[in-house]
């Protein structure tokens, strides 16, 4: 079949599909993000306008945005579905970079596309083209080797039959998901080659389940059954798996307290008997609790990272860790047993070689009595009060509203905190909080691929002041494209956490809140969220007070669905009022300042340095 590189690649993509957990089948490409430029448009652009029919091509107004819906895509189809996004060279390329360092941080499969350099050469320097003295091969995208998972530059059209399965191999490959970069020159994209018919047969991308070693899994064993205070820990990779009912019903049937990561928030009811709540800096005191005084931590589909365990204070120095995870690299990491399975298989395989055996019950029972005493914290940060509405309380209302269906997301700033540490799901992996590259700008954007494929439900997305003016153009792409989402935006004047954190170790408030920051004006200008949003073809509803907020945030849900555009919600909040678990975070205080406060703070580092466990047998 004569095609140009482009129209291969893309024929390619139609005849992929994938398995999702309910065993139906979907497209595994649901679509292509995509702004055009001379590197893409009459290569690739044509090859898409061709099938416009059966791949829907929306458009996008910033290269970041939308390949962070892309992203949005990938986590909110629980990585079953690959979002695609497509630029030119240049600018627009280099944009898509910090989408591609989202998906690599939270092993989130993404397809990039941009457009590069004529490999013929006779244009050259073409526009916008960098140029290094010593190696003419360079192009602007080797910088997405970095934060690629797998990169390849085509510059021959047969390139594509063996690269091709390595880009579906790591798209979908439980211990190897993440970004995969294909640079795509621009004369190389309209050169044809005669590709083999096989190369478009459909095929059907299962989840791999791969079996634990039986040697390992009777040791994992042994070492649960020797422990008297275990703990299971639960992480995305419980997620993606499909496991977060085989991790129920372990901890059921051995009686063990589970916590949850970020990643892997909402995949156990709030009001279990057995959950004592999300674990580490932005977790819960309950969960903290626990591990503190776990002799024997296992993680499953987690990597740990450093939120999580609280810079390493969170567990004792006598735990014993058991990490079982489909990513052998992830399994060894902190002096882990590895026990290296899928989660589902290695859960299962796991409780039939335990048996009847159990934790005991006085151990299992802390969990329900510690997490009431977060609960009711949590209820009285929640209670109205007649200052400015804090996060808590803006998230409690969204939360009370919340259906069991709905999604809900958060990246950056105070928010994460709130989430994590303070939603009470009551419907089964519904969140999604962007906290391993925690960036700000992807609440907008991931919403609206979250949008796309998150079929059941309402998506809300809470976000600060700061994260709304950093990437907001997506409003509008969403609004156009005809995708419904609820944002919520806190205004509380400026980036608030981070004004904690340098306040919080000893510093003066400096460029962070606006009333810190350098200006021409005695009385600066305020960005008026509401009527932005509007001129963005959303749906807008104020609210002055959190009194108001219920019946603003219903409203919202009740247009983003009908009218398929994005609602936003506007509300004041106070700028100091955080919820806190109690968790120590290792943080670069100077060792040296005039300032006596921050020389305090130093020392407080060293003490909590000297607590750090490094490495656990």
């Amino acid at each position: 079949m004569k095609l140009t590189t482009t129209q291969a690649l893309v024929r390619w993509m139609l005849a992929q599909r994938t398995e999702l957990f309910d065993g139906t089948q979907a497209p595994l490409f649901p679509g292509v993000f995509a702004i055009f430029g001379h590197g893409n448009v009459l290569g690739l652009g044509n090859a898409l306008e061709e099938v416009r029919d059966r791949i829907p091509v929306w458009r996008g107004h910033n290269e970041q945005g939308m390949a962070l819906a892309a992203v949005g895509i990938g986590k909110a189809t629980h990585r079953r579905q690959v979002g695609v996004a497509t630029s030119s060279i240049g600018p627009g390329a280099l944009n898509m970079i910090t989408a591609a360092g989202v998906a690599h941080a939270n092993r989130l499969p993404l397809l990039l596309l941009p457009g590069d350099t004529f490999t013929g050469r006779a244009p050259d320097p073409v526009l916008q083209q960098v140029e290094h003295f010593h190696d003419p091969t360079a192009t602007v995208n080797d910088a997405f080797r970095a934060v690629s998972r797998y990169f390849d530059r085509i510059t021959r059209p047969e390139q594509l039959l063996s690269t091709l399965p390595q880009v579906a191999r790591v798209l979908t490959d439980p211990a190897d998901c993440g970004p995969v970069t294909l640079a795509l020159p621009q004369d190389v994209q309209a050169e044809s080659y005669d590709f083999p018919d096989a190369l478009f047969v459909p095929v059907v991308h299962r989840p791999l389940r791969q079996r634990p070693d039986l040697l390992a899994l009777a040791e994992a064993a042994s070492a649960i059954r020797e422990s008297s205070r275990p703990l299971l820990v639960l992480g995305g990779g419980v997620r993606y798996s499909g496991a977060a009912g085989r991790a129920l019903r372990f901890a059921e049937q051995h009686n063990i307290p589970v916590v949850e990561t970020t990643a892997g928030r909402t995949l156990i009811p709030h009001e279990h008997p057995l959950h004592a709540g999300p674990l580490g800096i932005t977790g819960s005191t309950s969960a903290n609790v626990l591990a503190g005084e776990a002799d024997l931590v296992i993680a499953v589909g987690t990597r740990l990272q450093d939120f999580t365990t609280a810079s390493w204070t969170v567990f004792s120095p006598d735990a014993h860790l058991l990490s079982l995870n489909a990513a052998r690299f992830d399994a060894v990491k902190h002096g882990s047993f590895a026990l290296v399975a899928d989660a589902d298989e290695g859960l299962r395989e796991l409780t039939d070689v335990l048996g009847s055996w159990q934790a005991p019950a006085d151990w299992s029972g802390r969990a329900q009595s510690e997490r009431t005493k977060w609960d009711a914290h949590i209820t009285s940060l929640r209670t109205p009060s007649t200052a400015l509405p804090t996060y808590a309380q803006v998230v409690g209302v969204v939360n009370d509203v919340s259906e069991p269906t709905d999604y809900v997301m958060t990246a950056s700033g105070g928010l994460p905190g709130e989430l994590i540490g303070g939603w009470r799901a009551t419907g089964e992996s519904t969140m999604d909080v962007e906290y391993g590259f925690s960036c700000m700008g992807y609440e907008l954007a991931g919403a609206w691929g979250a949008a796309i494929a998150h079929t059941q439900g309402v998506v809300t997305t809470l976000l600060g002041d700061g994260s709304y003016l950093m990437l907001n153009s997506e409003l509008f792409s969403a609004a156009f494209a005809g995708h419904g989402f609820v944002a919520v935006v806190c205004d509380n004047d400026g980036y608030a956490v981070i004004h904690r954190l340098q306040t919080g170790q000893g510093g003066a408030g400096f460029n962070n809140l606006y009333a810190d920051c350098t200006t021409g004006h005695s009385e600066p200008p305020r960005t008026d969220f509401a009527a932005h949003a509007a001129a963005m073809g959303c749906a807008v509803f104020p609210a002055d007070s959190l009194a108001d907020l219920e019946g603003a945030y219903r409203k919202a849900r009740e247009v983003a669905v009908a009218e398929k555009r994005p609602a936003v919600v506007v509300i004041r909040t106070h700028p100091s009022s955080w919820t806190e678990a109690g968790a120590w975070w290792e943080v670069g205080v100077p060792e040296v300042s005039h300032r006596s406060e921050i020389a305090q703070a130093r020392e407080e580092v060293l003490e909590g340095k000297s607590k750090q466990v490094r490495y656990l047998s």
